[in-house]
């Protein structure tokens, strides 16, 4: 424990006995856990954040040199090596980066704070958070510059450094809520201060933080200045550079890179670095031909280079004079009135046909990237041709492996899409649009329909191009193929295939329990009761709407908004008599009522559901519902009734047998014994509890469901945590943390500060 550690505890402890409150008075007052305010006054905890400081000084009434003194000493707490630990998302390597040297300059200047113009407005101290927007063409290297950049920038944000991709050209572009989480969650604000704040609220704290350290944030591919402006710093040190297509003229105070063709040096140096120097020597005349045939613009020099590359018996001057004979075809102006499509003209017009047809029909694939099956779909062709078709396309350099994946860049896919409609018409163009759509659809019901009761495995008459024969194939499908077959999903519900929507989106209730975290499941189930609704089925209406209130309540951790949802469907169960669908809606409105920690209302409606599920033999149902009640027991603290009611469900699961399905039963059980393990923690009995959870958590490894799996680690490191066994808590901490992206955010974000406590404590 450091000295400020224990001076920021004591002066807090001393302030809370001036104010005549226990530590339990001032957690009523202040909204901060009396656990927390313990830590924080034994030198538990390193000092926190500004928000939980000023709830602190509130429930305190501190006058303002009271505030000041609390703050000083939580800085001085929090010092170097307190639990903020700096976040660092490294841009990965551009290795082919030549030239853009003033641009460099500029911007370390910028981060130095050593450029006059650009700090205009600052504080003389440099204090003001310092924005660059880098904006040009597509390819034009954008992306390149800011990662370069980026890491020659490091030395200079200590406190952590971090790019996003705003998707600025995707149908549907990153919301500002959505990426100020993810710095949020990234720089490890603790999950209880974000339940606190609520979603209105992390704007708030995005600012907060950012202010408190001094941060690099690239914001990669942004849409317009709507998007990018809330989440430019408004106070303290940081840096932020955009980039994006559009200028962005109505940002202010911002420092302007617009990047236009590289110099004719340095495109020629481009080129170099593609075929070798002794190559680009022997012809130097003919390189500096093709790099101006390219409008010296780094995509198009990187489709050039990769044609010499990959074609050592044509001479640099075969391929200059090639490209001086198609100018005339040039239809894409950048720069100085340059056109850059010759590159593109000359690869296209040397693929083979089914490669021309596949090129340009993948400009059709909505999401970024597209695999086997897909292109197989789109041309007719089998597997193994349309794999030999694909890699042609990429040893054209106009298609970028990714794994078994397949990307187009946005110039290209531009490119392939002018051609699509040249030569293919705007007719064949929407037939091929809207077969790629319904399998997308068709496939994703079959992949869904895994994870549904009394499915399973395909029919043994499905001839699909995708591999569905086990549900872990399937489950790979449905994540990868996310982005395109939700946006093939929107496009069926505006042209009206409401049957379609509903298919969808039944097909996946129970998969998307394994996929929790998606961040779509709200518009899927949303939609599907809209749907339902126009067709006049009111039992699929209330059906979607639960599925709905479970998305607010669980996928986004929303019951205030789900509660009146489940609410709603049960009304509309009601009306149509559907006792099953009555079901649910008390269910989910108790788990609702659960997550707001009224314990009254959510025991009544879990005891209705388990009543209506046992009522028409849903034994599914009645196993979720009386889970329900087993973790709204957990959830009061009340440890003897929780393990009492959790080995009663163990008991029915056990007896139910293959009545079960398989996956929902493994799901089930993993609940059950981690929560009888957690019963076992409230009652102090600790190798109970860790036996119990590492068994959950034995049983979250045979699953494969991560997310589920990191919920279940975070469990085990606190039991093991609060037994004083830390070596192995950290060890099962670290193992929530390597699950990354894959794992519960929230769970990711409460490991990451049990880790960075443990740290700081050694």
């Amino acid at each position: 424990m450091s000295g400020e550690e224990q001076e920021f505890g004591a002066l807090l402890r001393r302030l809370r006995l001036n104010a005549h409150l226990t530590i339990q008075g001032l957690a009523e007052l202040s909204g901060v856990s009396a656990r927390g305010i313990g830590d924080l006054e034994r030198g538990r905890r390193a000092a926190p954040q500004r928000r939980t400081l000023t709830a602190l000084a509130d429930g305190l009434g501190l006058e303002a040199e009271q505030r000041d003194r609390l703050l000083a000493a939580a800085r001085r707490g929090r010092g170097p090596d307190a639990a903020t630990l700096p976040v660092h998302t490294f841009p990965r390597r551009t290795d082919d980066f030549v030239g853009r040297l003033p641009e460099l300059v500029s911007l370390t200047a910028l981060a130095a704070g050593e450029d006059p113009a650009a700090a205009a407005g600052a504080g003389r101290d440099g204090s003001q958070p310092m924005v660059a927007t880098v904006s040009g063409p597509p390819g034009m290297g954008k992306t390149a510059l800011a990662l370069h950049a980026a890491q020659r920038l490091v030395p200079h944000f200590p406190d952590g450094q971090m790019v996003l991709d705003l998707r600025g050209m995707d149908e549907v572009p990153a919301s500002a809520t959505e990426l100020m989480l993810s710095v949020l969650k990234a720089f490890r604000v603790a999950d209880a201060e974000l339940v606190k704040a609520g979603p209105e609220g992390h704007a708030a704290l995005y600012q907060d933080l950012l202010a408190e350290r001094r941060c690099l944030l690239i914001f990669d591919n942004a849409c317009d200045e709507a998007q990018v402006a809330p989440l430019l710093p408004e106070r303290g040190r940081s840096m932020v550079i955009v980039t994006s297509r559009r200028v962005l003229t109505g940002l202010r105070k911002v420092h302007r890179i617009h990047l236009g063709e590289l110099a004719p040096h340095e495109a020629v140096a481009f080129l170099t670095g593609a075929i070798g120097e002794e190559r680009a020597s022997g012809e130097a005349a003919a390189l500096r031909e093709v790099a101006d045939r390219c409008g010296r613009l780094p995509l198009a020099l990187r489709v050039a280079g990769s044609w010499l590359a990959t074609r050592p018996g044509w001479t640099v001057r075969r391929l200059a004079d090639r490209l001086a004979l198609d100018e005339h075809r040039l239809d894409s102006p950048v720069a100085g009135g340059r056109k850059v499509s010759a590159a593109f003209d000359l690869s296209y017009r040397q693929l083979t046909p089914d490669a021309a047809r596949l090129f340009r029909r993948l400009s059709l694939v909505p999401g970024p990237d597209a695999g086997v099956a897909c292109a197989a779909q789109l041309i007719g062709q089998d597997l193994p041709s349309a794999e030999d078709t694909l890699e042609e396309l990429v040893e054209a350099g106009l298609l970028g492996p990714q794994g078994d994946r397949f990307r187009l860049h946005d110039l290209l896919r531009l490119y392939a899409n002018g051609r699509l409609r040249a030569e293919e018409g705007p007719e064949e163009t929407e037939r091929v649009r809207a077969g790629l759509y319904r399998w997308l659809l068709e496939t994703t019901i079959v992949a869904g329909l895994w994870f549904e009761p009394g499915h399973g495995a395909p029919p043994a008459d499905w001839r699909g191009l995708v591999d569905l024969s086990s549900a872990e194939l399937a489950r790979q499908w449905l994540q990868i193929q996310g982005t395109n077959w939700l946006a093939a999903l929107r496009a069926a519900a505006q042209a009206g295939e409401h049957a379609m929507v509903v298919r969808v989106a039944e097909s996946l209730h129970w998969f998307s329990d394994q996929w929790i975290f998606w961040g779509h499941w709200t518009e899927v189930f949303d939609m599907a009761a809209r749907s339902a609704g126009l067709l006049g089925d009111e039992v699929m209406r209330a059906t979607h709407l639960n599925y709905y209130a479970w998305a607010l309540i669980v996928c986004e951790s929303r019951p205030e908004a789900g509660l009146p949802v489940a609410a709603q469907a049960l009304a509309v169960a009601h009306r149509t008599g559907d006792v099953g669908q009555q079901a649910w809606g008390h269910y989910y409105q108790g788990w609702a009522n659960r997550s707001m920690k009224r314990f009254v209302e959510a025991a009544g409606h879990y005891g209705r559901a388990t009543g209506l599920f046992a009522s028409v033999g849903d034994l599914h149902g009645v196993l979720q519902a009386r889970h329900g009640l087993c973790r709204n027991l957990l959830s009061q603290g009340d440890g003897a009734a929780a393990l009492e009611a959790y080995q009663q469900t163990l008991t029915v699961l056990d007896e139910a047998g293959d009545l079960v399905e398989p996956h929902i039963a493994a799901g089930a059980r993993i609940g059950i014994v981690s929560g009888i393990g957690r019963s076992h923690a409230l009652l102090e009995r600790w190798d109970d509890a860790v036996t119990h959870i590492q068994h959950a958590v034995r049983l979250c490894d045979a699953l494969g469901n991560l997310p589920v799996r990191s919920t279940h680690l975070l469990y085990l490191g606190e039991a093991l945590l609060a037994q004083g066994r830390d070596d192995e808590a950290d060890e099962a901490f670290r193992a929530c943390v390597a699950l990354g992206p894959d794992a519960d955010p929230v769970r990711l974000c409460e490991a990451r500060t049990r880790l960075a406590r443990l740290t700081a404590a050694t």
